[in-house]
């Protein structure tokens, strides 16, 4: 089981840095942003095919791909930041559902949906734990997802511009007559968001398979873990994306569940919003 679990703990990692992202985009617009799974996706395919068509050296080629995440997503809450400020929760995050169609329409369409292979210099590098081997690509993720959630807190708790982010959060237009530069705070969260994407798809690619579809999914288990931590939590977002990843690993060996594995992300997403749904219904019938 320990491999399984290994596994488990670098695909939660990959997932709490994607839900991370969505956090803070979220706190910052009150967005969710449907489309991160597929910039993601698009910069590693990019990254990949400068490799292995155009023969650029392999950092450099992901370098160059990564770019194409948060562009894309600046771009996008560029264009319609402003007009969807005022909507509902939900028909902002069903305003993202059209880039995401778009870029993985575009993916599908270049690379097709043959499975690829993406191999990272840290994957040639590991140690063992009990007998089993652990890649470095598995530690750097787990790492990463740690300093990503210490600096994001601190960016949040002691930054002027993190206090202008929880301030948008609450109220836009008291936040904008107080002084905050809306627009340019909302940039910097939905270009952090598209960093993240990024991050988090480049290692998904090399510890599964890279295609698109696979990445641009990658948003479903990121909203579970961001659901857990509330759209508010970074820290439970980073123990809810690790839990859903560890259980989604453990769930492989049982001949009966494996093939439903794709499934817990799902199934976590659903009991979470059900949860929380009736935590706030028993708080408002306490209330009332």
């Amino acid at each position: 089981m320990l491999p399984f679990v290994i596994a488990g703990l670098a695909l939660g990692s990959i997932y709490a840095l994607s839900g991370i992202g969505l956090v803070l985009l979220y706190r910052a617009s009150g967005t969710l942003n449907l489309a991160q799974g597929a910039y993601g996706a698009l910069a590693v395919l990019i990254g990949w095919e400068l490799n292995q068509v155009y023969l650029v050296a392999l950092l450099p080629a992901l370098a160059l791909g990564f770019l194409a995440a948060p562009v894309l997503s600046v771009v996008w809450g560029r264009l319609v930041g402003r007009a969807l400020a005022q909507q509902d929760p939900v028909v902002r995050a069903t305003a993202t559902l059209g880039p995401a169609l778009m870029v993985l329409g575009l993916c599908n369409w270049h690379w097709n949906d043959k499975a690829r292979t993406l191999r990272l210099p840290s994957d040639d590098h590991g140690f063992f734990v009990a007998g089993v081997r652990v890649s470095m690509t598995q530690v750097l993720v787990l790492v990463l997802a740690v300093v990503v959630t210490v600096v994001a807190t601190w960016l949040l708790r002691v930054t002027r511009t993190g206090t202008a982010m929880r301030a948008l959060a609450d109220d836009r237009e008291l936040s904008s007559l107080l002084g905050v530069r809306v627009r340019r705070v909302e940039v910097l969260a939905w270009a952090i968001s598209g960093v993240l994407a990024g991050v988090s798809a480049i290692p998904l690619a090399s510890l599964t398979v890279l295609t698109a579809n696979n990445l641009t999914f990658l948003v479903i288990p990121a909203i579970a873990a961001a659901l857990l931590g509330r759209l508010v939590s970074l820290w439970w977002t980073l123990l809810g994306g690790i839990t859903i990843g560890v259980l989604q690993a453990m769930v492989t060996p049982v001949t009966e569940l494996a093939p439903y594995r794709s499934l817990v992300p799902f199934v976590a997403a659903v009991a979470i919003t059900l949860w929380l749904g009736r935590r706030v219904s028993y708080t408002t019938r306490s209330a009332a």
